[in-house]
């Protein structure tokens, strides 16, 4: 007897629970319309038709950053990866409007919110639409970007720089770069660079055209440049001598036996295949004219960082995103870096005469990129290490080589 009270009391408690959360539970909220005024007149389409009408007057590329003819190219290759079908609800967003929204966020790091006063694409979608377009471009603009693997592809990466900027031997101008993010979740003080705002890190080699050879991309901006470094795929390659770098061989017009090897700044340590600076503080006339010679061949990274962020001004403010998808739009603006340098029709409006420092007879002029700055765009931390033997010995040799029959006639007048 006293079982089945208890029984009938534990059900009458939950049918007494069940009940409250029935009358308690709020009604759910009527949607007052199912599209708003703003975003049933979206813009895009017209506005794309409009500037196209009059892309002679350069109105087209500034929105969009490229020419008409390479947009089409575009839509062309990433269609069949964004290309949504319409319902019975709504028209689908058309490709090339997806990449226009993208390819103007690029340009101008503007909120989503400020995008959707634009084109009348809601904030929700346009979230959507730019990661889904950049996962597409870093698709099928992945080839732009390659590490020669072959000793007669890294000669020609070197012949490059030694008619340029004449340092022989050279195979690439390396940097990294804190891109700055806002404060990721749950984050505490891993990505909290030594400047103390939130970044990740942007490591790249350039080669003497101003083009990416290799970018690695996301590292944590607490990392120091070392610990940077040595989780790319390019130190492992290099470490495990699997670069297919071309055998050590003579310098140009003399006897000295030298590596060929990549430029850098005093982020990076010294290595048989890495230099970098000698100490500022030394006094000696042929030290100082080694910095100036790799200083001057090192700017060609500069200004690769210069123009993306010139161009393309997400990189000019914090990215509000995720680390991972910040990682992802970073790429992205390499990715079209190096396609634009590529394209005829393009090159041109992207980089036009003036745009990089020039160098005449060693006179270095500005290029109209440093009028703008890089952003927020900031400079790996500066770490003193310890070289080995060997690696001194191969920067010596360059020494002793642009202070001989590898100098140049304006050198000394620049240190």
């Amino acid at each position: 007897m006293a079982s089945q009270q208890n029984e009938m009391q534990i059900v009458a408690a939950a049918s007494f629970i069940v009940m409250n959360q029935v009358l308690n539970k709020k009604k759910k909220k009527e949607r007052r319309w199912w599209i708003t005024r703003l975003h049933q007149r979206r813009n895009v389409a017209s506005l794309l038709r409009d500037l196209r009408f009059q892309e002679s007057s350069g109105q087209f590329k500034n929105f969009v950053r490229m020419s008409s003819a390479d947009f089409e190219k575009l839509i062309c290759l990433i269609g069949p990866k964004v290309a949504k079908k319409n319902t019975k609800f709504r028209a689908a967003i058309p490709v090339d409007e997806r990449l226009a929204i993208t390819l103007r966020f690029l340009a101008t790091g503007d909120s989503y919110s400020s995008l959707d006063y634009l084109t009348g694409v809601s904030k929700q979608s346009i979230s959507f639409i730019v990661m889904d377009v950049c996962r597409a471009l870093i698709q099928v603009l992945k080839s732009y970007i390659e590490l020669p693997s072959t000793p007669e592809e890294w000669t020609a990466v070197a012949a490059d720089f030694e008619k340029k900027w004449q340092f022989p031997h050279c195979i690439g101008a390396m940097d990294g770069k804190h891109v700055e993010i806002e404060c990721p979740p749950n984050s505490v003080s891993d990505f909290i660079n030594y400047k103390g705002f939130f970044s990740i890190v942007l490591l790249a080699l350039v080669d003497a055209n101003y083009k990416f050879l290799f970018v690695d991309i996301g590292c944590q901006g607490r990392i120091s440049d070392g610990g940077v470094f040595k989780h790319t795929k390019l130190h492992a390659l290099l470490n495990s001598k699997k670069l297919g770098l071309p055998p050590v061989t003579s310098l140009e017009d003399s006897n000295f036996m030298a590596p060929y090897v990549i430029v850098a700044d005093d982020a990076f340590a010294l290595h048989e295949n890495i230099m970098k600076p000698y100490s500022h503080q030394s006094s000696e006339i042929e030290k100082k004219i080694f910095n100036y010679r790799l200083c001057r061949a090192r700017r060609v990274v500069e200004n690769v960082f210069g123009i993306c962020s010139s161009t393309f001004r997400v990189l000019r403010k914090p990215i509000l995103l995720h680390p991972e998808k910040a990682a992802i739009v970073t790429m992205t603006v390499t990715l079209l870096h190096n396609f634009l340098r590529a394209s005829e029709s393009s090159n041109r409006s992207y980089c036009p005469p003036g745009t990089f420092d020039d160098d005449v007879n060693g006179e270095c002029v500005p290029g109209l990129w440093r009028k703008h700055g890089d952003g927020s765009l900031l400079s790996l931390q500066n770490v003193p290490r310890r070289a080995k033997d060997q690696a001194k010995e191969v920067r010596g040799i360059f020494t002793q080589y642009f202070n001989s029959s590898g100098s140049v006639p304006w050198q000394h007048k620049h240190i």
